[in-house]
């Protein structure tokens, strides 16, 4: 479960930025938002507005960049770079490293990993444990050396077999490290995905509908969405190359053919009920999923797949863009899927990112769930909750209208749009 997360000095991150998750004392939402331990009590999520280009779509990012270092950074070569981009636009931080940090529960145990790195290496590193209430490290790595501590044996003479480039704790982990492989899985079930590109989620869903224990959960919550369909087909055949375009270029069609070979065509089909002029139903005609239903049923049915991924294995899940191409009722239904008992048993987490003001009026989130983002006059972005946001030096009262005072312009974070009228008066004259 994760607890913090930090970023600074990345893309439009100039200063230290966290989400929190650890839960208030706030009397919101009790019995279903928060998960209760015997040392913690956790928020099920968080939900991110701001303007477009304010920075929550970098704050994401930052978050996926993290997993994709810690996961891969064993597989590089010496001379690879790390495709991290600071905050530009100041000269202070243009050549200074970023710096991220999670701070996350694994067996009722909190950790605190995180490291510093440029494009091209690893500044420092840590990692430190804590079983109780004190915490101790488990190693430490600054830019001229790496200390491993008593208490992780499993990192003893490792340290000159970590490149520049490397992280330690996936060195680590290669090398069978029992507290690295629980961190290494941690970190694969903190996943990433985009609500504007979220075709290449779909193998996922398939996986999961081909599954005989999460197969009846996905169809379960189509049926509930009722989005028109009875039901799904799923057919797989090889690849023929006789149904690629006539008309490609012939060298890029010699290339696809190879790369193609061996694979399998899944086509998805939806059951649809067939009428008679006394409308009774006769039988079922199928429609294919992409050419003929619409993008929210596509999108609705790719990023089903991770979403009850999660769920199932009780991970955390980072969305941007969540309401793109869905209708209010059908971002509301996957938001509402984490803070319910039956679909998430194993206290999944969901992070997301949104324009959906709806949500701040029937999303029933506590205030310190609502994130806002937005950038300064220097182009850096910042972020704060609404239970932290104080008007008059007073705290915001959970009877607010919250969707009203975000679109007013209350609590920031809003597009400045100016006079209509000014604008269009403008155009004309030209």
């Amino acid at each position: 479960m994760l607890l913090e997360f930090s970023v600074e000095n990345f893309l439009s991150f100039k200063t230290k930025t966290t989400l929190n998750l650890a839960a208030t004392s706030i009397k919101e939402h009790t019995d279903s938002n928060i998960i209760s331990t015997e040392r913690f009590n956790l928020l099920k999520g968080a939900i991110i507005y701001g303007a477009n280009a304010s920075g929550k779509s970098n704050l994401i990012r930052a978050m996926s960049t993290m997993r994709r270092l810690v996961l891969q950074s064993f597989d590089q070569t010496s001379t690879d770079e790390l495709s991290i981009i600071p905050f530009l636009l100041n000269t202070e931080t243009e050549k200074a490293p970023s710096f991220f940090e999670v701070i996350f529960i694994i067996d009722k145990v909190r950790y605190r990993y995180g490291f510093k790195v440029s494009n091209k290496q690893v500044y420092a590193e840590w990692l430190f444990e804590a079983p109780k209430n004190t915490e101790k490290p488990l190693f430490l790595r600054e830019y001229d050396g790496i200390e491993v501590m008593k208490n992780f044996p499993e990192g003893k003479d490792l340290e000159e077999r970590t490149r520049d480039n490397a992280l330690f704790l996936t060195v680590t982990d290669q090398f069978n490290g029992k507290t690295a492989r629980k961190i290494m899985q941690w970190f694969n079930n903190f996943i990433t995905i985009s609500g504007l590109t979220h075709e290449g989620y779909k193998g996922v869903t398939f996986n999961m509908l081909e599954n005989k224990q999460t197969s009846p959960k996905l169809l379960n919550f189509y049926k509930k969405l009722d989005m028109g369909f009875d039901d799904i087909s799923i057919n797989k055949k090889p690849f023929d190359p006789k149904e690629l375009p006539k008309d490609m270029p012939d060298g890029f069609f010699k290339q696809l053919i190879t790369d193609l070979e061996g694979a399998l065509k899944i086509d998805i089909k939806t059951i649809h009920r067939k009428y008679n002029n006394e409308n009774r139903i006769i039988g079922h005609v199928e429609f294919d999923m992409r050419n003929q239903e619409s993008s929210g049923t596509n999108k609705i049915f790719n990023i089903s797949g991770p979403v009850f991924d999660v769920l199932n294995d009780g991970g955390v899940l980072i969305i941007d863009e969540l309401d793109a191409s869905l209708h209010p009722l059908l971002t509301l239904a996957v938001t509402r899927l984490f803070n319910s008992t039956q679909f998430n048993p194993n206290n999944a987490q969901l992070i997301f990112a949104t324009h959906d003001t709806n949500l701040l009026h029937y999303g029933n989130y506590r205030r310190d769930q609502v994130y806002f983002i937005e950038k300064d006059q220097f182009g850096a972005s910042n972020m704060y909750s609404l239970v932290e946001y104080k008007e008059e030096g007073k705290t915001i009262r959970k009877d607010r209208s919250f969707e009203k005072d975000y679109i007013e312009g209350r609590y920031g974070a809003i597009p400045f749009i100016g006079n209509l009228s000014d604008i269009i008066t403008e155009w004309h004259e030209k």
